[in-house]
């Protein structure tokens, strides 16, 4: 076996790649995606009939050149900044809900978001009839803050 693969390098050049992409798959950093273009490149020199000194020097500068070209440009690419996902608290705020039980003066009640239901108290501490419309400005653990928007 060992000998087949010493004649056959580029084989073994292609499964190395084959499971970076794989783990690629588990990470999606693309950092791992850099070592499987490399094992690719050293794929092709070893079909060319390159020594093994040249396919592991190609595979080391294939693979740096993809961490600081390829990486970044896939990071830009597919994780945009500009188009930040809110999640957990952030998300509530904002929110449009109904009251399902009166809120009252300084005090609580619940509201109906997205078909949950929130304990919830309001902004100025005033009391807020069953039914209202109401908007989250504040979120504090799992009460929520709510003013009417009616």
């Amino acid at each position: 076996m060992i000998e087949f693969f010493t004649t056959n390098l580029w084989l073994l050049w292609i499964i190395i790649s084959i499971v970076c992409l794989i783990l690629e798959l588990s990470s999606g950093d693309f950092f791992i995606l850099c070592f499987a273009i490399g094992a690719a490149a050293s794929s092709l020199l070893a079909g060319c009939g390159l020594s093994l000194t040249w396919q592991i020097i190609a595979f080391a500068v294939v693979s740096a050149l993809s961490l600081f070209l390829v990486r970044p440009a896939l990071i830009r690419k597919l994780h945009n900044p500009h188009r930040e996902r809110l999640s957990n608290a952030e998300a509530m705020i904002g929110q449009i809900g109904r009251v399902s039980e009166p809120i009252e003066a300084n005090g609580y009640g619940r509201v109906a978001i997205d078909g949950d239901d929130w304990k919830a108290r309001s902004v100025d501490g005033i009391a807020i009839k069953k039914g209202t419309r109401v908007r989250v400005t504040r979120m504090d653990s799992i009460i929520v803050t709510v003013e009417p928007i009616d």
